[in-house]
């Protein structure tokens, strides 16, 4: 199998402008610390192994420093997620992909290993979260365009559904490990 690549969208740690959700249970501050914390952490756990590792960053024309350089840098661009997530399945590289967000902080190398291992024999893979969303989603990309982020009620616990009810029957779809993501105080 051809070697894969791991795109993590992340945010530019800006303060006001990352976990914006959080903020309101915890505090601006607070949940920039989180999330300055937790997006090193996952690249430094994550960004080494049998698979380039691209950062996609927003907002656009990001210059800061605060990422690791010996990831490329890319741009998110416009759009709601689904259209900036379809356009990484539709321009990064060949062969398979896996996109991943900043902000799970359990998350180890052997869930991207393993995500990459069902692309394998599926063309599609999911890593369901607990709040009815995803914290991975990957594309083997040898056969047809899979297309599955339009209509989809982002940030709901349909978000999931709404996402694998797009996809076309013919698509093997795979899940992996069920993980937390950190959107509101609570969930910390």
């Amino acid at each position: 199998m051809q070697k894969g690549t791991l795109v993590i969208f992340v945010k530019a740690p800006q303060m006001g402008r990352v976990k914006t959700r959080l903020a309101r249970d915890i505090g601006q501050f607070h949940a920039w610390r989180f999330y300055r914390n937790t997006v090193t952490g996952l690249i430094k756990r994550v960004g080494e192994g049998n698979w380039n590792t691209v950062l996609c960053v927003s907002p656009d024309g990001y210059k800061g420093t605060f990422f690791d350089d010996r990831y490329p840098i890319i741009a998110q661009e416009g759009g709601d997620l689904g259209q900036r997530m379809q356009r990484v399945f539709d321009t990064v590289n060949d062969g398979p992909l896996v996109l991943i967000g900043g902000d799970i902080p359990s998350i180890k190398k052997y869930h991207i290993e393993n995500a990459f291992d069902v692309l394998k024999d599926s063309d599609i893979s999911f890593g369901p979260a607990t709040d009815g969303g995803y914290w991975m989603v990957g594309q083997r990309r040898r056969r047809a365009r899979i297309s599955p982020f339009h209509d989809v009620r982002w940030s709901t616990e349909h978000t999931l559904s709404d996402t694998v009810e797009n996809i076309d029957p013919s698509n093997r779809i795979s899940f992996t490990d069920i993980l937390s993501d950190v959107d509101e105080g609570g969930d910390l």
